[in-house]
């Protein structure tokens, strides 16, 4: 599994991530805030499955997974 998600598309997820879940835990989504595990996961892991299907890596040439 390469690394697909580059600097500026991590941190972008984590925020979100980050708004989703405070927004369910403190805010109007309830569970619906646990969407935001979907962000925060692929930015800590810094995979996206669905970028290999759409073509895309925002992550710079070489760089690859241990």
């Amino acid at each position: 599994m390469t690394t697909n998600v580059g600097g500026i598309d991590r941190v972008l997820r984590i925020v979100a991530g980050l708004v989703l879940l405070a927004l369910g835990a403190f805010g109007p989504l309830g569970w619906w805030g646990l969407v935001g595990l979907v962000p925060l996961g692929t930015a800590l892991v810094g995979f996206c499955p669905l970028y290999p299907l759409l073509g895309i890596n925002t992550c710079p040439a070489g760089k690859r997974a241990a």
